[in-house]
C-alpha cells in the first residue's frame, strides 16, 4: 500500500496502482475517485492541499496534488486523449499499458515507443474550463484562507508525525530564491528537474529550457510576457489590477453540471510540464510551414495552450460548486457540523447586528437610517427567477453624498472588509467610454473576452456616480450605460456574440452612491443625511476600520454571508394580514400607495426578518418595515421640497 503522503506528493502513483489492479476493467477509475473523495473527508485533510490560490507555482511540486478556489471565465471545446495507450520495446517487443487520465504528455520507459495502432487503445473526452481566481476577491477572503489551513496543516501534520513537502510556508522562500538563482546560472538543472521520462515529438530538447519562474501573482493588470511569443499573453481576468494565477481546469467527469461564471473549487494533478511549451512552439513552427497541418490559427493555438509555466493546467479528480467563497463559514451548511455552527452563531445574532448597525451608522456620518437600509441591501440576494423577474434583488441608491471627496472611497473600502468579493466602479465619462463592461466571443482566437460586468455570483458592485461630470458619452459609453441598467433592473447581462447577444443571469449586488439621484434604475432610494461632519473626512473614515477588533469584524463578516445563505417564507396568516393591511392604506392613501410599494415594503420586511435572525415574517417586522419606509419617504420628500425638484 502506499504511504500516507504519497496521495499528496504523487497522487498518479495511487492512480497508477489502481489501473494496474483493475485493467482492463474501467472501474479503477471510479475507484481512483473514491479514495480521493475519502482521503479529503479525514480530519482537516482538506488543509493539507496546497493552494494555487496561496501558493506560488513554483513551489509546488509538479504532478503533485493541489486545489484551486476560482471562477470558469471560459470554457474551451472538449478535447480528446489516449484514456489508455501501450508502449512497445522495440528490442524485447515488451508490451506495457499505460493511463493518459490526469495527465497531458504520454509516459513511456526508455526504449519504448507509443504503438498507435494498438487495440488496447482506449480515446476518451475530456472538458478545459479557463479558470482565473474570483474576480474582486478581497484581501482577508486570501489571508484568512491561508492562515487557516496553514495552521490546520500544521496540526494535523504534528500529530500524524508527517509533513506535507509540497506545502508552502514562509520560511521557504528564502531557499527557493537561492534555487532561483541556481535555475537561472544552471538552466539544464532546471530542464532535468521537471522533464524525467517523456515521449515527446522531435527529440532534439536543446530547446527546452524553462523561463525564469514566475510569482503566481502576476503583476497589476491582464498581460504576461509570454517565453517565446511576442506579443504578451493576456490572461483575460474581467477587473483591472486583478492578481493570481489563470488556470486550464480539465475536467473528465460531470463537466456539463458547471457553467461560465460558476465559482468552483477543485482537487487535481497540477502539471507545469515544460514539455507543453516545447510541443505548442513545435505545432505553431509547423503550422506556419503547411497550414493545412492545423486547423486551429496561430491566435487560438497560443490562447488555447499557453506555456505552462504562465497558465498552469490542473487535471481535475474532485469538484464542487461553492455557495460561498467566506472561509470563517462551513464549505457545506448542510452537514451535520455546520448546523451547529450555524446554531451556535444564531443564538448571538441581536448583539452582532446592534454593533454592525453602529459601526455602519459611524461610517455613514451618523446617519442610522441609512445604516439600516445598507445592511438590507448587503444581505439581499435573488432567491428566485419569476419569468423574467429576479426576486430578491435589492439595489439601493444612497444619494446625497459629498461631491468629488473621499467619503464615496472610503464607504466603499469598509463594505470590502465586510463582503468576500468587491469591485468599486468609477463612473466617470472617461471610464465609461473606455472600459468594456460585455465580455465578446473573439472567434479568431475562439475564445470568450472577458468585461467588467463578469462576475461571480454575490459580488458587491459599488458604482461611484459621484465621479460623473459634464461630457459625452460615446457608443461604447451608451452601450456600458445600458448593461449597468439591464445588470439592475433584471440581473442580467447580454453577452455578444457578434452575431446574436446571449442572456447570462447574475446575482450581483448593486450599490449606486451619487450626489442627487442617480441616473441608474434602482429598487430603494435613500438620501443621505449626515449627522456629523468631520473635520477631517479622511482622518476620521480611516479611523473607523482600526478601531474595530479583528474578533468583532469576523463577526460581522459571517453575519452578512450566513443571513444570504437562509431561507425564508411567509404563513398563510401573517400574508392575510399583510393583504389587509394592504388595502387599508390603499383607502386611506389611494393615490401614492402602490403595488410597486406592496412588493417594496415586503422586500424590506424579508431582509429585516433575515437581518434579526428569523426566516418567517412576523407581524412586529411587518410594522418596523412599513415605519422604515415611511421615514425613508418622508426624507425624499423633504428633499424634494428643499430643493424644488425631484431627487
Amino acid at each position: 500500500m502506499p504511504c500516507v503522503g504519497d496521495w499528496l506528493n504523487n497522487p498518479l502513483s495511487i492512480v497508477r496502482g489502481f489501473f494496474a489492479q483493475n485493467v482492463p476493467n474501467s472501474d479503477w477509475e471510479k475507484k481512483v475517485t473514491e479514495y480521493f473523495k475519502e482521503k479529503l473527508k479525514e480530519n482537516n485533510a482538506t488543509n493539507w492541499v496546497p493552494s494555487l490560490n496561496d501558493v506560488p507555482v513554483h513551489y509546488l511540486k509538479p504532478n503533485s496534488l493541489v486545489k484551486f478556489r476560482c471562477m470558469v471565465q471560459d470554457m474551451f471545446d472538449p478535447e480528446f486523449y489516449m484514456g489508455v495507450y501501450e508502449t512497445v520495446d522495440p528490442n524485447t517487443n515488451a508490451r506495457v499499458l499505460h493511463f493518459g487520465k490526469y495527465r497531458d504528455v504520454a509516459e513511456c520507459g526508455p526504449q519504448q515507443e507509443i504503438d498507435l495502432n494498438s487495440s488496447q487503445t482506449v480515446t476518451s473526452e475530456r472538458q478545459t474550463f479557463y479558470c482565473v481566481p474570483v474576480p474582486g476577491e478581497s484581501a482577508w477572503v486570501k489571508e484568512i484562507s491561508f492562515l487557516t489551513e496553514l495552521v490546520l496543516s500544521y496540526i494535523s501534520a504534528s500529530q500524524a508525525r508527517v509533513s506535507p513537502s509540497t506545502s508552502y510556508t514562509p520560511s521557504r522562500h528564502k531557499r527557493s530564491y537561492e534555487e532561483d538563482e541556481d535555475m537561472d546560472l544552471h538552466p539544464s538543472k532546471q530542464k532535468e528537474q521537471h522533464m524525467g521520462n517523456r515521449c515527446c515529438s522531435g527529440g532534439d530538447n536543446h530547446g527546452c529550457v524553462e523561463p525564469k519562474r514566475l510569482e503566481t501573482e502576476a503583476p497589476a493588470g491582464h498581460h504576461l510576457i509570454s517565453p517565446n511569443c511576442s506579443p504578451p499573453l493576456d490572461l483575460n481576468f474581467p477587473l483591472p489590477g486583478e492578481k493570481g494565477p489563470a488556470c486550464l481546469v480539465k475536467v473528465y467527469e460531470s463537466w456539463e453540471s458547471f457553467k461560465v461564471n460558476d465559482v468552483l473549487e477543485v482537487y487535481g494533478v497540477l502539471s507545469v510540464d515544460p514539455a507543453l511549451s516545447i510541443v505548442n512552439n513545435e505545432e505553431r513552427d509547423s503550422s506556419a510551414l503547411d497550414p493545412m497541418e492545423c486547423m486551429d490559427t496561430a491566435e487560438e493555438q497560443r490562447v488555447h495552450s499557453p506555456p505552462a509555466s504562465l497558465v498552469p493546467r490542473i487535471h481535475v479528480i474532485l469538484a464542487q460548486k461553492l455557495q460561498h467563497i467566506n472561509p470563517l463559514l462551513p464549505a457545506c451548511l448542510n452537514e451535520e457540523e455546520s448546523k451547529t455552527f450555524v446554531s451556535n452563531f444564531m443564538s448571538e445574532l441581536s448583539p452582532v447586528r446592534a454593533e454592525l448597525l453602529g459601526f455602519l451608522t459611524h461610517a455613514l456620518l451618523g446617519d442610522s437610517l441609512a445604516a439600516e437600509y445598507l445592511i438590507l441591501h448587503l444581505i439581499s440576494t435573488v432567491y428566485a427567477r419569476r419569468d423574467v423577474l429576479p426576486l430578491g434583488k435589492f439595489t439601493v441608491n444612497l444619494s446625497g453624498c459629498p461631491r468629488n471627496s473621499v467619503f464615496t472611497e472610503h464607504v466603499y473600502h469598509i463594505i470590502q472588509q465586510l463582503v468576500p468579493a468587491s469591485f468599486r466602479l468609477q463612473m466617470s465619462i472617461e471610464n465609461m467610454n473606455h472600459w468594456h463592461f460585455i465580455p465578446h466571443k473573439d472567434y479568431t482566437a475562439n475564445r470568450l473576452v472577458s468585461g467588467l460586468l463578469q462576475l461571480a455570483n454575490n459580488t458587491s458592485l459599488v458604482i461611484d456616480e459621484t465621479q460623473l461630470e459634464q461630457g459625452q458619452l460615446d457608443t461604447t459609453g451608451v452601450r456600458n450605460v445600458t448593461a449597468l441598467g439591464n445588470l439592475i433592473t433584471w440581473q442580467k447581462v447580454d453577452y455578444d456574440f457578434n452575431y446574436h447577444r446571449m442572456e447570462f443571469p447574475c446575482n450581483i449586488n448593486v450599490l449606486v452612491t451619487s450626489e442627487g439621484r442617480s441616473l441608474l434604475p434602482s429598487d430603494c432610494q435613500v438620501h443621505l443625511q449626515p449627522q456629523i461632519i468631520p473635520p477631517n473626512m479622511e482622518e476620521y473614515m480611516s479611523s473607523l476600520l482600526t478601531a474595530v477588533l479583528p474578533s468583532v469584524l469576523n463577526k460581522f463578516r459571517i453575519y452578512l454571508s450566513l443571513l444570504k445563505l437562509l431561507d425564508y417564507s411567509i404563513s398563510d396568516e401573517v400574508t392575510k394580514a399583510v393583504e389587509e393591511d394592504f388595502v387599508e392604506m390603499r383607502k386611506n392613501d389611494p393615490e401614492s400607495i402602490t403595488a410597486d410599494d406592496l412588493h417594496k415594503t415586503l422586500l424590506v420586511a424579508r431582509f429585516l426578518s433575515l437581518s434579526a435572525g428569523q426566516t418567517t415574517l412576523s407581524r412586529e417586522r411587518w410594522l418596523r418595515a412599513k415605519q422604515l419606509e415611511a421615514l425613508r419617504k418622508a426624507r425624499l420628500q423633504q428633499q424634494k421640497c428643499v430643493n424644488g425638484n425631484e431627487l
